[in-house]
């Protein structure tokens, strides 16, 4: 059993992509952007900690939903900054794939509430 959001794989995962975007558009001038995708991964993990610690399964269930919206948006940020030159392919296909990996724990995830 899971007591702390911290043990869950899909926050963990989340936790990554947050950081990989991060490092990815660290120096990127397009400050919009860059606070922009930032700001989706960070939410993924926060509302996926948030959820978790509300302790109701209809909150967790929301947040999740929440989450994979967030997700859904960093992956298309990421197509957006492979248009704009502003990633290399290898960088994005790895984030993509991670994204796609946590979209699928999120909906696990909400299928058991």
């Amino acid at each position: 059993m899971v007591r702390n959001f911290e043990e869950l794989i899909v926050w963990q995962d989340a936790r990554i992509l947050a950081n990989n975007v991060h490092t990815a558009f660290i120096d990127l001038k397009d400050f919009s952007f860059r606070d922009q995708i930032n700001r989706a991964s960070v939410s993924i993990m926060n509302n996926i900690a948030e959820g978790f610690e509300r302790y109701s399964k209809p909150d967790f269930k929301r947040f999740l939903q929440i989450a994979k919206a967030s997700c859904s948006e960093v992956r298309s940020m990421l197509y957006l900054a492979l248009d704009f030159n502003y990633i290399d392919k290898t960088k994005a296909s790895e984030m993509l794939q991670l994204g796609t990996k946590i979209k699928a724990e999120i909906i696990n995830l909400m299928n058991k509430q």
